[in-house]
C-alpha cells in the first residue's frame, strides 16, 4: 500500500520570522496537496482502466460504477459471486391443491422469480433500483424444501430430506422450514428491501404464502479476506477451492451438476459471555487464534490444522473439544462444506450467526452437528433456534428459467 510522504522541513532563510514561517508552511502544504492529488488521480485512473464497464461512464470526479453481477449462468450467482455485505432470506409455502395444479403453480412462480431477479440484477425497469443510473450490486439464489419436493415428486437428488433433530436444539418452527427458500444479497439494504417486495409480490401472485424472513450482514472486510463473526473469529477460512467443491459441494454430472444443498441454521450467540473469557481460552475453544485466524498448530490462517500435534505432556495442541477439530474434514473423509454465513442482530439478547452452508449431501452436516452437539466447547455460548434445508437449483442460462430441469 502507498505510504504517506514525509513532511520535510523547508530550507528557507526567512523561516525564522512569523511571515516566513507562514509562507514556508503554505508552500509545503501546497506541495503535499499536489503530491497527494497526483497519487489519488493516478489510482483512480488505474481503477477506471481496470474496472470500467463498456458503455457506462463514470460520474465526473467520482470512481467508476461497479459492473452488475449477471443473473443468468450455469450456477446461481448467489453462490458464485463474492459475498455481498447484506442479506435477506425469505421462505414461502405453496398450499396443496392437486399435484397437477401445484406443479403448475411452482413452474409459474419459478418463471416469475427468474424474470424478477434477472431484472433486479440490472438494468431494472424499477426506478428504485436505478436511481443513480447504475445497476445495483445484487445476487440471489432459489431453493426448494424437502416437503414440496416429495409432495410433487420433483427430480431432486436421492436422499434429499429434512434434517433430523439434534441434541440441544431450541427450534422455532415459525422461523424455519418452508417449501421455497429465496436468499437475496446486496451491497445495501435499500436494494434488499425493494427486491424482497418484488419477489414477495411474485410469490403471492403465484399462490404462495409467506412463512418467515430473516436479515443479516457482514462486517466491513477487505476483498479476498475472511469475514469475522460476532465472536470475533474469522468464519469460512477452510472453504473448498473449485476442485474440492466439484467433489463435495456441486452435484455430480447430470441434471444436478450445478445444483447443491443448503443447510441453514439460525444460531443465537452469547457474545458477552464469550467475550468475557480470556483470549487464550477463546482460542482453545475455537482451535484457532483470534488475532490472525491461524490454527493453534499453524502460522497462517489457511494452514491445515494438525489434529495430531501434542504438547510435551501429551495433551493435544488443538483440544479434543475445539470447534475446529470437531468440524475438521479429516473426520469426514475429507468432505468440505462451502460456508457463506452472515451475522444477525435482532434484539439485545438475540444476535448471532446465520449459518449458511452448501454441500452435495446434507448427511455431511448431520454427522458434523452430532459431533458438535456432543462436546463442542462453544456449546455453552450458542443455541440453534431455527433450521431449514433446501435443494438449490442450477442456474438459469439466458433464455431459460430456474427449475426448467424439474420438468424434463
Amino acid at each position: 500500500m502507498p505510504t504517506e510522504p514525509e513532511n520535510a522541513s523547508p530550507s528557507n532563510p526567512s523561516a525564522g520570522s512569523g511571515v516566513g514561517r507562514r509562507r514556508a508552511l503554505l508552500a509545503a502544504g501546497a506541495a503535499l496537496a499536489a503530491g497527494v492529488g497526483a497519487a489519488v488521480g493516478a489510482a483512480v485512473g488505474e481503477l477506471a482502466d481496470r474496472d470500467r464497464t463498456p458503455g457506462r461512464a463514470a460520474a465526473p470526479g467520482g470512481p467508476p460504477p461497479e459492473a452488475p453481477i449477471p443473473f443468468h449462468g450455469a450456477r446461481q450467482a448467489g453462490l458464485t459471486a463474492p459475498q455481498l455485505p447484506a442479506t435477506r432470506l425469505l421462505a414461502f409455502d405453496l398450499p396443496a391443491a392437486s399435484a397437477a395444479a401445484d406443479r403448475e403453480a411452482l413452474r409459474t412462480l419459478l418463471a416469475a422469480w427468474t424474470r424478477t431477479l434477472a431484472a433486479a440484477a440490472g438494468p431494472s425497469p424499477d426506478p428504485r433500483l436505478r436511481a443513480d443510473g447504475a445497476a445495483p450490486r445484487f445476487t440471489s439464489l432459489v431453493g426448494l424444501g424437502p416437503a414440496l419436493a416429495a409432495r410433487l415428486a420433483l427430480a431432486v437428488p436421492a436422499g434429499f430430506a429434512e434434517l433430523p433433530a439434534f441434541p440441544g436444539d431450541r427450534l422455532d418452527p415459525a422461523r424455519g422450514g418452508g417449501d421455497l427458500l429465496l436468499q437475496l444479497c446486496a451491497a445495501d439494504h435499500w436494494t434488499l428491501a425493494v427486491v424482497a417486495e418484488l419477489a414477495t409480490t411474485a410469490a403471492l401472485g403465484a399462490g404462495a404464502t409467506a412463512r418467515w424472513a430473516q436479515s443479516g450482514f457482514l462486517p466491513r472486510t477487505a476483498p479476498g479476506a475472511t469475514p469475522r463473526n460476532l465472536f470475533g473469529f474469522k468464519d469460512g477460512t477452510a472453504n473448498p477451492d473449485e476442485d474440492a467443491a466439484r467433489q463435495w459441494v456441486w452435484g455430480p454430472s447430470g441434471p444436478h451438476e450445478n445444483a447443491t444443498v443448503l443447510v441453514y441454521r439460525r444460531i443465537r450467540m452469547d457474545t458477552a459471555a464469550f467475550a468475557g473469557l480470556p483470549v487464550d481460552q477463546q482460542d482453545l475453544a475455537m482451535g484457532r487464534r483470534l488475532g490472525d485466524g491461524a490454527p493453534l498448530t499453524g502460522a497462517a490462517e489457511r494452514d491445515e490444522p494438525d489434529l495430531y500435534a501434542k504438547h510435551p505432556d501429551g495433551a493435544y495442541v488443538i483440544p479434543a473439544t475445539a470447534h475446529v477439530r470437531l468440524t475438521g474434514p479429516r473426520l469426514d473423509g475429507g468432505a468440505r462444506m462451502l460456508r457463506r454465513g452472515y451475522s444477525y442482530d435482532d434484539a439485545p439478547g438475540d444476535r448471532g450467526l446465520l449459518f449458511c452452508a452448501f454441500m452435495r449431501d446434507a448427511g455431511q452436516f448431520t454427522r458434523v452437528q452430532n459431533r458438535l452437539a456432543e462436546r463442542d466447547a462453544l456449546n455453552p455460548f450458542v443455541e440453534h433456534t431455527a433450521s431449514a434445508v433446501a435443494y438449490v437449483l442450477p442456474g438459469a442460462p439466458a433464455g431459460t428459467a430456474l427449475g426448467d430441469h424439474l420438468w424434463a
